[in-house]
This record gives structure tokens, sequence and C-alpha cells, in this order.
């Protein structure tokens, strides 16, 4: 891997505390590769060989059964996925392939493994980092059990526009069909809903989304930190 990438990935919560020698031992068996969009990087069922780590792009989490396929989360730099896997030595409980053009740090599972049984400070950092993961599947289920489908829409995209930094129109970075897949609904839904929000501020075009009165779609979707706050 190179030097360079080194600091990146350092800077994770994950690895942040760990001694510099166990870091250097991750490392040196770590590689880099740089996928293009619509690529499949691992499959569910598979053994978990890898410790994933995206530098940079985008990455869709989904699963499959009986001819169906739903999204479970998208993943942004820079970040670890499927570590429960990983540290469990059991087989990947979802699927993940590119969103767009990305750049990926494979960590061999087994040397992470190794380091966590030596490294207290390693240890502790995954500990939070797979409550965190634990309490991100909370708040989507809440999202899921409790809201109307206009409602998890609603959410969803005043999350998009703070992650957007604020401004009134972004891209969703994705067709709405995976929006859909994201909400739990189906693409014909999801326009029904797009055209419900309309009278409460939201334009959309294509994957371009345009909140023209947050406050009107605030009051629609009431969001809640326990559900929609990534810090809480």
């Amino acid at each position: 891997m190179p030097d360079s990438l080194h600091h990146d990935i350092r800077g994770l919560h994950l690895f942040e505390t760990m001694a510099d020698a166990h870091f250097q031992t991750l490392m040196r068996g770590a590689f880099v590769q740089t996928f293009p969009p619509q690529i499949d990087l691992l499959t569910e069922g598979d053994p978990s060989d890898f410790l994933h780590v995206l530098v940079s792009g985008s990455v869709d989490l989904f699963s499959a059964w009986n001819g169906r396929e739903t999204s479970m989360a998208t993943v942004r730099p820079v970040s670890t996925f499927i570590l429960a896997a990983t540290i469990r030595d059991q087989p990947y409980l979802m699927s993940a392939r590119t969103l767009e053009k990305s750049r990926i740090a494979l960590i061999p599972s087994a040397e992470i493994r190794a380091v966590f049984d030596v490294d207290g400070g390693f240890a502790r950092a995954i500990v939070t980092e797979l409550a965190l993961c634990y309490r991100s599947v909370i708040k989507a289920q809440k999202d899921l059990k409790l809201r109307t489908s206009s409602e998890r829409l609603a959410n969803y995209l005043l999350r998009a526009q703070d992650r957007a930094g604020g401004q009134d129109g972004f891209e969703l970075g994705f067709e709405k069909r995976r929006l859909a897949s994201v909400l739990g609904i189906t693409p014909e839904h999801l326009s029904r809903a797009l055209k419900g929000l309309q009278p409460h501020g939201v334009l959309a075009t294509g994957t371009r989304i345009r909140i023209a009165d947050r406050d009107r779609l605030e009051a629609l979707a009431r969001p809640n930190p326990l559900i929609d706050d990534p810090s809480t």
C-alpha cells in the first residue's frame, strides 16, 4: 500500500489509538485497488477474507433473496465496511458494489483478528465501531417501522441536504430506483411520494432535488435525533 494512504487510514477512529508497530503490521499485509462503477466487491455468504476500507468513491451494501434485492446502506469515505464479519470470522451478511469509481484498501481479516487479541486500544476501538453500527441498525429499523413512506422520504431528503452542505439544490448521487430500495418502497410508490412532497417545498427533476422551504418539509418530517442524527 502507498505510504500516502497510511495517514488517511490511520486517522480512522478504528486505527488511531493502536500501537504503531501493530498498525504497520496491518499495513504490510494490506493492498489498494481502484474499481470502476457497478463492480461487485463481495457477495453475501462468502468468507470474510478482508476488511475493506473505502478511501474514495462510494459503495452500496445490499442483500438479495428469492429474486428480490434491497439496498441496506451507503458507505462513504473514509470508512470501513462489514467489520463484524471480519471480527467473527463469519460469512458476509451483505453484498457490496461500487456506486462510482472507488479506491479501496483491503486488510487481511486474519491480521485484524491477530492484532485485536494483543492491542487493547485497537480492541476498544473495534467495540466502539461495532456499537455505532448496532445503533445505526436500530435507527434504520425505527425509521422503517415508525414512519410512513412519505415521512421516511422527507427525512432522507433532509439528511441528504445536510450532507450536501445545506444547499437548496443537490444531486441524489444515484438513481431513484435505488432510493426506493433504501426506503423500502417500490419505484412507483417513490414517484407518488415525491409528488406528495411538492406542497411541502420539494421539487424533483430526475435525480436532482430542490428543497424550496426546509421549514415546511421539517414540519412534515419531524426529524428526531434518536433516528436521524448520526452522531447520537
